[in-house]
């Protein structure tokens, strides 16, 4: 027989118990955020009906979609004939399902099905892997985790403040001081758009205007001419480029500016607001930062967009957001309009392993290792094992016998601080010799003061 090589699929990872460690530290960090805003957890299959994925992603995403196989005998509906129809006829026959492609869907799908279940406004977060069927490459894989908050079922603009304070409550929690999070308003870009004679152009526009940290203002202008903007049009945007003071200078410059278009002034008007409400909750508008041209997934957002970069570091933006009118349309619910927004936990993870801000003492790590001589020493080490592990220590017994400095090598390479030593004198006087691998230092003590020193 012979021996087969194991192997991953392409674009998915192991996470080992380190990666693991760190990763629920974000995690935690950030579910108990949403826990503390009211956000109700939510969980839906990995796989979804095709009907319900199909149609939902535009043409280039039903291409990423996992088909899953029908179990059993898959082609017993499918004709030669189908097969010369090709794909599109064979696929409804041999695949009814597939694997989620992000966790809106399924989200509006569970809405509309548990409609009169619900109570409204809903507040929902889910943090769950999703698939898409992508050519893997640095930071692009075929399975990974999204991490979602979403309220539906209201207009309250206290929801956009309440999305600004949990991104600044989360990163304030994992250690993350140089970031800002970015905010615009789909209407004022609608606004833009009408001000200088392209109106309904404002998706073109913000393609273009995206690219202006990438390519400079100079290319900026170049790709509008090609997109038929006139020069007067493009003349008009030059000052929107340059505005450099804070939120409040511009915030003033755009009244003035926008003052023609009510599409564009109403939104002006509920920025303000969700300053005004982050003021009243007693917050400051340090790390938000308004951006004119700030222009994510326009096809999708009608109201607030958000999008949170960390500065100095090699990664991309590492969350983002925005209010969108109608979610659960799609499965004939009209009109429940809502705000979201995801953490990207795997860039998280990255900008903080480049910042080196992991804090590395007590990720999951077992805090004691119980170490003896002989079979009397592994008895009585049983014993302090049941005690430790009741005041809710983490501990170990070493499970074989060895000589001491291979117990003391297993506590070194799985990095645990402490080592308790059970020799005859220790047993006879039912105490424990406890050694710190930190300071080197040891001490004997009773198994009331092991748990006090250690459980510190």
């Amino acid at each position: 027989m012979s021996i087969q090589k194991p192997s991953l699929p392409k674009g998915t990872r192991d996470f080992g118990p380190i990666q693991m460690a760190r990763r629920n530290f974000i995690l935690d960090t950030i579910k108990e955020t949403f826990k503390l805003f009211g956000f109700q957890q939510l969980e839906t299959p990995a796989m979804e009906n095709l009907s319900t994925l199909t149609g939902k992603y535009g043409d280039e995403g039903d291409q990423l979609l996992f088909k899953i196989l029908n179990s059993g005998d898959f082609l017993k509906n499918v004709s030669p004939q189908d097969v010369q129809g090709g794909v599109a006829t064979v696929l409804p026959k041999v695949a009814e399902k597939g694997l989620r492609y992000d966790l809106t869907v399924p989200f509006a799908r569970y809405v509309v099905m548990n409609r009169n279940e619900i109570t409204f406004p809903f507040k929902r977060f889910q943090i769950q892997p999703v698939w898409r069927a992508d050519r893997p490459q640095k930071g692009r894989y075929r399975e990974f985790y999204q991490c979602d908050a979403d309220v539906v079922g209201t207009d309250s603009l206290i929801c956009e403040l309440e999305i600004l304070l949990m991104i600044k409550r989360a990163f304030a929690k994992l250690g993350i001081t140089d970031y800002s999070i970015k905010v615009n308003n789909r209407k004022i870009l609608t606004g833009l758009a009408e001000v200088i004679g392209e109106k309904g152009r404002e998706g073109e526009l913000c393609v273009a205007i995206d690219k202006l940290d990438k390519i400079g203002w100079e290319k900026v202008q170049e790709e509008l001419t090609q997109r038929n903007f006139t020069e007067n049009a493009i003349a008009q945007l030059s000052p929107i480029i340059d505005l450099k003071e804070g939120n409040k200078g511009k915030l003033e410059f755009l009244k003035t500016y926008l003052s023609s278009s009510e599409i564009g002034m109403k939104g002006i008007g509920e920025l303000e607001e969700v300053f005004e409400l982050l003021a009243s909750y007693g917050e400051n508008q340090e790390h938000v930062d308004f951006d004119v041209v700030l222009a994510r997934g326009l096809s999708y957002y009608t109201g607030a967009i958000f999008e949170v970069k960390v500065n100095n570091v090699s990664i991309g933006s590492v969350s983002g957001g925005g209010r969108y009118d109608n979610l659960t349309g799609v499965f004939g619910l009209e009109g429940v309009s809502g705000v979201g927004f995801s953490f990207g936990v795997d860039r998280i993870y990255d900008v903080m392993d480049e910042l080196g801000l992991f804090p590395e003492r007590n990720l999951d790590k077992t805090k004691v290792l119980i170490t003896y001589f002989d079979q009397q020493g592994f008895t009585y080490g049983l014993k302090v094992l049941h005690k430790l592990r009741e005041a809710g220590i983490s501990s170990e017994l070493y499970p074989d016998d060895a000589k001491i400095k291979k117990q003391f090598t297993y506590a070194d390479k799985k990095q645990i601080p402490f080592v308790v030593i059970l020799g005859d004198t220790e047993i006879a006087e039912e105490k424990v010799s406890l050694k710190d691998l930190q300071t080197g230092k040891q001490e004997i003590l009773t198994i009331e003061g092991l748990i006090e020193r250690v459980g510190k």
